[in-house]
């Protein structure tokens, strides 16, 4: 089995924080419409096993090359946010008006997130048609680095959070 269906199989959380109505090829349409971009194909297999919600501890942070304000070895990413418009709860389709509240490039699918700090896919190379990078943006620093080069090597290469000791998420440091 490859990294990307070993990943997928024990992605998600359980609980229903976070979760969108299951994933539709209509609801799609309508996310891609909305966004102005075609979405990665592995984030829609992600989705449809279950439309957005809490990560898996084992999935739940993305080791860097450069300290960030969360941390000197990873980010995090706890959630991933689903398509739909399920009400009290942020989804992908929120993105535009998060974009432009943060003050944040687009154009930009945004994944997970608070506001200081999100990760995203990031279309402005690749075009709307292509294929994103993955990249942590911090809004307070006006700063961004480029996790993965596509959503599924972004996938591959989630590790455990609790795997980075007392650097642990939630303890920001100074960069």
């Amino acid at each position: 089995m490859a990294r990307f269906d070993e990943v997928r199989a024990t992605f998600w959380d359980n609980g229903d924080y976070g979760v969108q109505q299951p994933l539709t090829d209509e609801m799609v349409r309508e996310a891609e419409r909305v966004l102005g971009v075609t979405l990665p194909s592995a984030l829609l297999d992600l989705l449809r096993v279950q439309n957005g919600g809490i990560v898996a501890d084992d999935h739940d942070a993305f080791p860097i090359s450069r300290p960030t304000s969360w941390s000197e070895d990873h980010v995090p990413f706890d959630h991933l946010m689903g398509i739909g418009r399920r009400d009290g709860m942020t989804s992908m389709l929120d993105t535009p008006h998060l974009v432009e509240e943060w003050g944040m490039p687009a154009p930009l699918v945004l994944l997970s997130g608070d506001g200081h700090s999100w990760t995203g896919l990031d279309y402005r190379t690749c075009g709307q048609s292509g294929e994103p990078s993955v990249t942590w943006f911090e809004t307070d620093l006006d700063t961004e680095l480029v996790l993965a080069r596509d959503f599924r090597s972004f996938v591959e290469g989630l590790t455990a959070g609790s795997s980075y000791g007392d650097d642990s998420v939630g303890d920001h440091v100074s960069v």
